[in-house]
């Protein structure tokens, strides 16, 4: 029921006609009215772990005459289920019925299902949390992490949530500390595109392992969110009008030394103003270097 036609609800929960006892997969501070959910008690699902599948196949067994089912293959179809019962109930029974002996090894379950099951929707909160965990994991420069939530985002086959995330990142994380990264992830995204999968994997791979590893700096966007915050807060003020279009008093950089000459640019109530701290990288502190050079230490 969407969020138009949960508000129909309200009158008879308040006066007792109906008991509403409802369940979702998506976020229910996401997906239920207030006024609806301020009327509920909402308790959460946890996943199923290895013991209660491992519970749940012993008491299927029961239901399957002569079954002889061994404890490592318990597991095996435990971990392989993916905290889905249903689905481990399922295995277990192809299992049974498919050998002569009724006998259910770790054999039997690896001809049947050699993979595990990936269970996800890209429109539940899972997704996003796997992306999250990616932009996380590259930001904190942890490659194993990086390429594992990757992996997960390309079993699930949504190659345009990675594209778009990884562009971010390239920007938001490592930004000016590694400038040509923007660029690289561009051209993994095009051959990836280009080829298609299982192949684009291959340039994904390559690009998260090295956007993991390079050094990290945010300051170029957090210096705009700072100008955009003060624009925001009516922190503006008039041009200096020298820079105002077509000004004679404007002063041609290109005209000067190092092409730069000191004049103001911001205006007057803000002219002090600093926006960009650079980070302590490589490419920052040569930018930083080479940009006092051309002030000529001023």
């Amino acid at each position: 029921m969407n969020k138009d036609k949960q508000d129909l609800l309200l009158p008879y929960i308040e006066n007792g006609l109906i008991i509403l006892i409802g369940m979702t997969t998506s976020n229910p501070y996401h997906k239920i009215n207030p006024a609806i959910r301020s009327r509920c008690q909402i308790f959460e699902l946890k996943e199923l772990t290895i013991d209660d599948i491992c519970e749940g196949l012993d008491k299927a067994s029961k239901y399957l005459k002569g079954i002889k089912l061994d404890d490592d293959a318990k597991v095996r179809i435990a971990k392989t289920s993916s905290g889905d019962l249903r689905n481990a109930i399922n295995l277990l029974e192809v299992a049974y019925y498919g050998t002569n002996d009724k006998h259910v090894t770790v054999k039997v379950i690896e001809s049947i299902n050699p993979k595990a099951v990936f269970f996800s929707d890209s429109s539940e909160d899972g997704h996003y949390d796997v992306l999250s965990g990616l932009q996380k994991s590259i930001r904190g420069s942890d490659v194993d992490a990086s390429l594992h939530y990757l992996a997960r985002l390309i079993v699930e086959g949504d190659l345009d949530s990675i594209y778009r995330r990884l562009s971010v990142i390239a920007y938001e994380d490592i930004g000016l500390a590694n400038p040509a990264m923007g660029p690289k992830v561009m051209a993994a995204i095009n051959a990836a595109e280009l080829v298609g999968l299982p192949e684009a994997r291959i340039p994904l791979g390559t690009l998260v392992t090295e956007m993991a590893l390079s050094p990290k700096s945010n300051s170029a966007h957090i210096a705009l969110d700072e100008a955009i915050a003060d624009i925001e807060k009516g922190n503006t003020g008039n041009l200096p009008i020298h820079i105002k279009t077509n000004s004679p008093l404007y002063k041609y950089p290109h005209d000067y030394p190092n092409s730069w000459v000191k004049q103001q640019y911001l205006p007057d109530n803000i002219k002090n103003r600093r926006y960009y701290k650079p980070k302590n990288n490589k490419y920052e502190e040569n930018l930083n270097k080479l940009h006092n050079e051309m002030k000529g230490g001023n």
